[in-house]
Parts: C-alpha cells; sequence; structure tokens
C-alpha cells in the first residue's frame, strides 16, 4: 500500500520530526574539562571546609563533643570580647575607609583637579604593601619611638595617638582598605550620564541637593559593595591587629594564638566559623545588592566630563593631597628605618638592616621563595581561571553544572584567608578521610608542606576577583565568533587559541598581576601551611615583629614593595601599546 502525498504530509504536520542535537567528540571534551573544573573548585574551596567544621565539633583529642567548644567560647568572656571587639573596629574601619574612597574617588571623576595621574598612582600604592608593613609604618610614626609622638626631634610637641589598641587597628585596617574603596567606587562614579546633571543645572538645583537626589542614588550599588568588601577585610585581616593590637584581641589573632601558641586545633577550628558567618553574611548580602542593581548608563547616555569649579576643585586638592600624604608617610618611615641605623636616634644611612643572617624568618631565601609562589600562582591561577571562565561562558549544554561552576568560583570571596588556611590543614594534613565510619586513604596527603599547597591555596584564595575579571572580557567578545567556527566545523580550541585568547590578551595579563602582587603580600591564607623548609617573605615579617627585629622585618616589607611595583611597572611596559594593537586585531576579525 503506498502513501500519497497529502496523506504523507498530513502525517507529518500531525506527527513532526524531532530535531535531535548529536553530541560530537568536542562536544564530549568540553563537558570533561567541566566536570574537570568542578572537580578542582570543589577540592580546593567546598570540600576543605567540611573537616574544619567537623573538628569545631570535636576535643582536642578528636572524640565528638557536640556544641561544646561553641558553649564554651560564649562562656569564656576573653574569647567573647574578642568577637564584639572585631565587629567595632571593622565597622570603624569600613567607615573610614569608605568615606575617605568616596571622597577620594569623587575628586578623581567629577572635579578638575590637577595632578589626577600622580593621585590614581598614590591611590593604590598601599595595594602592594603588606598589612603588616602598614603596621610596621604606623609604628616608626605613633608608636612610644615614633616620629610624631616624640614631637619630630622637637620641632613639634609630643603628639601621642595611643597606636596599640583599637586607634591603631582601625588606622591599619583604613589604609590597608582604602585603595579598594577607590577602585570600586571610582568605578561606578564614572558611569553617571551625563544628562541626569544638565537637567539639574537646567531646573537650578542646588548643589547640596544634586549631590543627595543624583549621586548618591547613581552610585549606591557601588557604595554597598565597597562597604561589604571593607567590612569583610577588616573583619578578617590578621596582619594589623598583629602587630599593633597590644592587648585587644580580635578573632583573628585569637586564631593564630590558639593554633600557634596552644596548639588548640579544636578551639581555632571554632573560632574560624565565628569569623567565617559574618563575611558569608556580607557576601550573601552583597549579592542580593548586585541583583537588584539595574542598568545606570544606555546606549544613550553621555559620558560627565566635570567642569572647572574652582573653590571645589581646590578642596578636593587639599584632601586628596592630604591623604596622599598620609600613605606616601607610611610608605616613607617603612624605608627609611630599612636604611638608618636605630630609629629614631641615630639617621645614620647603613644597609644591615638588609642582612637578614642575623635575624630570623628565612632571610633572602624566603623572599626568593616568595617570588617563585607568587610567579607559580600567576602562571597556574591565571590559566586555571580563564580555563574555567570559557567554559562557563562560551561552553554548550549542561547549564546547571556551568551555573554550580560560577556559584564555586565566587564562594572564596566569603572565605577569610585564615579560615581556608586552618580549613586546607585540616583537609590535607590528614592521612586518611572518615566517611560515614569508613576510613579511606588520603590521595591528596602528598601536597602538604610542599611548594603546590601553597600556590593551590593562593589561586583559590583570590580565585573569585580573577574569575569575574575573565568572564566580564569574554563577554564582551561576539558569540558569533563561536557560532562561524561551529558552521565551519573549525574545533573550539582552535577558535579559542586564534581568536579568545588574543583578543583577551590585556585581561588575562591584568589577572597575572593581580595574583602576583597578592600572593607577595598576603599573610593570613599561608601563615598556617608553609613548612620549615619554605620560609616566605611575608611570614618572615610575622616572625621577625615576635622577635622584636623591627627594623628588619621593615627591610623586608621594603624588598616585598619594590618587587611588586616592579612587576607592576613592567605590566604597564609591556601593554603599553597592546591595547591598540588588539582593537586592530578585533575590527580585522570582524
Amino acid at each position: 500500500m503506498t502513501t500519497s502525498p497529502a496523506s504523507s504530509s498530513l502525517g507529518d504536520r500531525l506527527f513532526p520530526l524531532q530535531v535531535r542535537h548529536v553530541i560530537t567528540r568536542e562536544d564530549w571534551i568540553m563537558r570533561l574539562m567541566l566536570a574537570i573544573a568542578t572537580l578542582f573548585l570543589l577540592t580546593g574551596v567546598v570540600l576543605p571546609l567540611v573537616p574544619m567544621i567537623q573538628r569545631s565539633f570535636q576535643d582536642a583529642e578528636g572524640n565528638w563533643v557536640g556544641w561544646a567548644n561553641y558553649a564554651r567560647y560564649l562562656t569564656t568572656p576573653s574569647l567573647l570580647v574578642s568577637f564584639t571587639n572585631t565587629i567595632s573596629v571593622a565597622i570603624a574601619s569600613t567607615l573610614l575607609s569608605v568615606i575617605l574612597g568616596f571622597l577620594y574617588a569623587y575628586a578623581l571623576t567629577r572635579t578638575a583637579m590637577r595632578g589626577k595621574g600622580i593621585f590614581r598612582i598614590l591611590g593604590t600604592l598601599p595595594l602592594f604593601i603588606p598589612p603588616l608593613a602598614h603596621a610596621i609604618g604606623l609604628i616608626y610614626l605613633f608608636g612610644n619611638k615614633g616620629l610624631f609622638t616624640t614631637g619630630f626631634f622637637g620641632l613639634l610637641p609630643p603628639f601621642d595617638i595611643g597606636l596599640y589598641g583599637p586607634v591603631g587597628i582601625t588606622l591599619g585596617e583604613a589604609l590597608y582598605c582604602f585603595p579598594q574603596a577607590v577602585v570600586i567606587l571610582a568605578t561606578a562614579l564614572s558611569l553617571t550620564d551625563a544628562r541626569l546633571y544638565e537637567a539639574a543645572d537646567v531646573m537650578r538645583t542646588p548643589p547640596l541637593r544634586t549631590f543627595l537626589t543624583v549621586t548618591l542614588p547613581s552610585v549606591k550599588y557601588g557604595l554597598m559593595s565597597a562597604i561589604f568588601v571593607c567590612f569583610t577585610l577588616a573583619f578578617t585581616d590578621f596582619g594589623v591587629p598583629k602587630v599593633v593590637g597590644g592587648n585587644f584581641n580580635v578573632l583573628a589573632t585569637d586564631i593564630y594564638k590558639q593554633v600557634i601558641g596552644q596548639q588548640n586545633f579544636s578551639m581555632g577550628a571554632t573560632i574560624s566559623v565565628f569569623l567565617l558567618l559574618p563575611t558569608v553574611l556580607a557576601f550573601i548580602l552583597d549579592r542580593i545588592v548586585q541583583r537588584r542593581q539595574t542598568a545606570m548608563v544606555s546606549a544613550k547616555s553621555v559620558p560627565y566630563q566635570p567642569k572647572p569649579k574652582p573653590a571645589l576643585d581646590w578642596l578636593m586638592f587639599a584632601i586628596c593631597g592630604a591623604i596622599a600624604c598620609f600613605v606616601l608617610l607610611v610608605f616613607a618611615a617603612i624605608v627609611l628605618a630599612s636604611i638608618v641605623k636605630v630609629w629614631p636616634y641615630n639617621f645614620e644611612p647603613t644597609l644591615r638592616h638588609y642582612n637578614f643572617n642575623a635575624v630570623g624568618g628565612g632571610g633572602y631565601a624566603a623572599y626568593w621563595n616568595s617570588i617563585r609562589m607568587s610567579l607559580y600562582t600567576a602562571i597556574f591561577g591565571t590559566a586555571a581561571v580563564f580555563a574555567i571562565a570559557y567554559l562557563v561562558e562560551k561552553g554548550k549544554g549542561l547549564k546547571g553544572l556551568r551555573l554550580a561552576n560560577y556559584f564555586l568560583a565566587t564562594i572564596p570571596l566569603a572565605l577569610p584567608g585564615l579560615v581556608l588556611g586552618l580549613a586546607y590543614v585540616f583537609f590535607f594534613n590528614n592521612p586518611t578521610w572518615n566517611i560515614g565510619g569508613l576510613l579511606l586513604r588520603n590521595p591528596l596527603n602528598w601536597l602538604y608542606g610542599t611548594m603546590a599547597i601553597l600556590v593551590l591555596c593562593n589561586v583559590i584564595h583570590f580565585f573569585t576577583v580573577c574569575f569575574l575579571t575573565a568572564t566580564t572580557a569574554l563577554k564582551q567578545i561576539d558569540p558569533e565568533f563561536e557560532s562561524v567556527s561551529a558552521s565551519m566545523r573549525v574545533p573550539f580550541y582552535k577558535t579559542f587559541w586564534r581568536v579568545t585568547l588574543p583578543l583577551c590578551v590585556p585581561a588575562i595579563l591584568d589577572i597575572g598581576i593581580y595574583f602576583f602582587v597578592n600572593a607577595m603580600v598576603t599573610i593570613s591564607a599561608i601563615v598556617f601551611l608553609y613548612p620549615p623548609t619554605l620560609p616566605l617573605a611575608a611570614v618572615a615579617i610575622v616572625n621577625m615583629d615576635d622577635a622584636g627585629d623591627i627594623a628588619p622585618a621593615a627591610a623586608m616589607s621594603t624588598l616585598i614593595v619594590v618587587t611588586s611595583i616592579g612587576v607592576r611597572l613592567l605590566y604597564w611596559f609591556l601593554t603599553r601599546g597592546l591595547q591598540t594593537r588588539t582593537q586592530a586585531w578585533r575590527s580585522q576579525a570582524r
């Protein structure tokens, strides 16, 4: 029996053919890579937290005690006071750094003051200084024998601010958080539509009302992000309270004392949970705020061009000048203390403090180890970040797994360095895993005590910012590149190598520099992980400070700062003409 054309077309309409996507070999390769990326993030971010939280419910011998450690913490006055102290100095540091950061960013983006280029450089200078070095610089200025405390050699009346305690911690943390606030707020302030201000001028709106009704609402999301970021940094920092905290205990120093001083890992894990909770809450609130953010700049927006206003310009110049001078003063104190004989009594130049053989900490071996670690972190971290960002943004299928990777990649932003480092101790140092009463051999135990675990910890610690940078760069690439390549049956890895990678070179270099600089100055994430055979420069500063060798600690801090700035200058030299060449290449590719 034959089927007529009419009945055949009727059958096609009633029972349409189901078009199925054929999974190619390339799809399987990309899915396998996505699975490996998921395993990497789970191993580096989530799984180490499990034994740390589990340890907080055990005693020193590993016996299960339930909530006893938490009850002990909450009923021990000295430990509970540390929590309130941490909250108070974090709030004070956040307010100070965000207010100063807003004024500084406003001057850079909304005024016609002179010297903006110099102020931009000086505003980011604290990024290259280890947090401990900030505190050391404050000691040389405002400590018991500081320049201002002693009256600047009798030229001024003595000025004692009571550095050791909440005042010193607040000043040090504000200095540490200030450049973060400037970067966030300058970006937010530079995106405002100039037409709003033109309308305000036409309506003769007073400047104060324009500021309250136009400027602040347009940057409220950036302002909230700056608050959350600065609070998290100040709440979790270890370096500044370690040096100038005195008898004013905070959570970060309590963890260090419990783990290093008393070898009480259970209480250290318990305090880590208390340190983790507020940062996770701040992270969740920040994500909620960012989801509510709407685009403030449309395709018809007009970039804001500040007009000269002499009174406002000179006022902002004075404010920025005062802030920049304070930053330079702290940095100059660190450098000067490292090249004079005895501060502040004998200022005869000398380089003896750069001879680390007479002090502990590892000396130049620690310095070179830090350079190696930072270089490995930059290389492997950049490769991991960009590969995972590419799989998330440009991958096909498995949408749920790609969203899971995006979520996992943002978690490290909420993990304090001390918590991450202690979690790695519990996870990688344990030779066996207890899973439901079944003991399994830990296949990752060999990483503990090696350079590899230090690099992995740094990569995860700074992963989120780099990941968001990579995804932003990838989103700017037209998806038609991948579509055309697929239609021409060009493998995705060739498109990645020939198109995607060249277009993203500036972002890739940015990520590498970010990894290198932060790995050089960080202390909290690696203070529990470094082995005696691998001393590190930032840890050496802690050890020298503990031993009272402040001048050698300032010398090591100077080496770190000079190295970080040198790498940044090398990056500027390499990318000076790269942006123009990339734009030309992009035009040719289109």
